[in-house]
């Protein structure tokens, strides 16, 4: 988990948090329009959710180490390539390069190992797992000093060297399943040896859906579509820095911003990660989600005059707070239902096909922001638009219905399938 962490949390820092401090550099390098610009984020996340079904196949048959040389090596490469880029298209190229690297060589790769190494435990477990994401955000300021002072392209070279230092000693350490090793999930004993008060340890029972059987199911659609909303959120986060500054605040004080974010994101994974265990999960996504509504609505009021009440900076705090916590909050909860739901032996390949699901809506976010900021002339409209959306997704996670329920269902359906089996080989 330690080195998985390593990488989430230096892809978070360089990428999915740190992007914008090369954002508006490479504007201004290139004079290319925002909504262009975007447009490349937008294709990465249809790519990445395009590729990501056939990164949980592969990792189910796989494992981890053969995916994450290639995705890992070709991630840096993508960095690197684009430190050297003339043209608008060279971005285009280089983002969809380290896009391949990323989604065989980062999050949904070691989120389904560390998965399938927890069954009780597995909220928490990828609650901590993904604290090191919040962790990389933290660096955020130190990426943008980075930039400021040797510019853009040798900071993109640097990071994507990073990328090959660090995923070294990942490779050599992670392992697929507990079993691999003579292990059993959640650390507990193999079920012939006894607990310290000497009872012998019962084994963890587990729903197992066949792939093909949850992609007909309502349940996984809403969880779905539900959390797709969230992404068509999230996915904007590369547009924040710009954004405040185009709000009048500071380069300096943007990082710290989103310094505060990644401490509020660090803190809700791991609250909600641990408590996921023990509460309702279908309540704390609804929770999320609500903060998220809060903590964007502090970012639109930036320096907003409202009934003529100019509100200066404070949303910077309900932005930190609220956005930080409830984004971060979302994902171990999210990544543990899906556990859940569909069990260990193919969660590798239902983590990929939701979170292609996640994308179709996700690659909407940056360009829809992007170009609307090229048609209004600021951040505000899309940002309040993205919120009115976002407030159907509490009440489809809260009337999803129960995993339990899914369990109970889908065993006496194989029951009666197994039964008729038997009948039919009878006669």
């Amino acid at each position: 988990m330690g080195t998985g962490g390593l990488v989430q949390g230096y892809a978070s820092g360089v990428f999915w948090q740190g992007f914008g401090a090369f954002f508006t550099p490479i504007i201004d390098a290139f004079g290319w329009s925002r909504g262009a610009t975007a447009a490349a984020l937008s294709f990465q996340r249809v790519e990445s959710g395009g590729i990501s079904p056939f990164v949980g196949i592969a990792l189910d048959k796989f494992g981890p180490r053969k995916l994450m040389t290639f995705g890992l090596f070709t991630t840096g490469l993508g960095f690197i390539i684009m430190s050297q880029m003339q043209e608008l298209w060279h971005f285009y190229a280089a983002m969809a390069l380290l896009t391949l690297g990323m989604s065989f060589g980062t999050f949904i790769t070691i989120v389904a190992t560390v998965g399938n190494w927890f069954v009780r435990k597995r909220s928490r477990a990828i609650g901590y797992l993904m604290s090191a994401s919040a962790i990389g955000g933290m660096t955020v300021p130190l990426l943008i000093w980075l930039v400021d002072s040797v510019g853009w392209r040798d900071a993109l070279l640097a990071v994507g060297v990073g990328f090959w230092v660090i995923g070294i000693p990942a490779i050599i350490m992670m392992v697929r399943r507990p079993e691999d090793m003579g292990l059993r999930p959640d650390g507990d004993p193999s079920p012939d040896q006894p607990r310290s008060g000497g009872r012998l340890q019962r084994p963890v029972r587990e729903n197992q859906i066949p792939v093909m059987a949850a992609l007909k199911t309502r349940f996984f659609w809403q969880l779905a579509i539900g959390t797709s909303l969230g992404h068509l959120v999230s996915s904007t986060t590369l547009l924040h820095i710009d954004a405040m500054q185009t709000f009048g605040i500071s380069r300096t004080t943007a990082g710290i911003a989103i310094f505060g974010f990644a401490v509020g994101s660090f803190a809700g994974r791991l609250v909600m990660g641990y408590i996921g265990d023990y509460v309702d999960k279908r309540y704390l996504m609804a929770i999320s989600f609500n903060m998220q509504i809060l903590g964007v609505l502090g970012l639109a009021s930036l320096n907003a005059t409202v009934g003529g009440v100019f509100l200066g900076q404070w949303g910077l705090l309900f932005y930190a707070v609220f956005f930080g916590a409830g984004f971060g909050g979302g994902i171990p909860v999210r990544m543990a239902m899906i556990g859940d739901y569909f069990g260990r032996r193919t969660y590798g390949s239902m983590l990929g096909i939701m979170s292609t699901v996640n994308a179709i809506l996700g690659a909407a976010g940056p360009i829809f922001v992007g170009v609307m900021f090229d048609v209004t002339g600021t951040y505000r409209t899309p940002f309040l638009l993205l919120i009115i959306m976002l407030l159907a997704s509490g009440p489809m996670m809260l009337t999803l219905e129960k995993p339990s329920r899914v369990q109970a269902r889908f065993r006496i359906s194989a029951r009666r399938a197994a039964s008729s089996a038997t009948t039919s080989r009878a006669t």
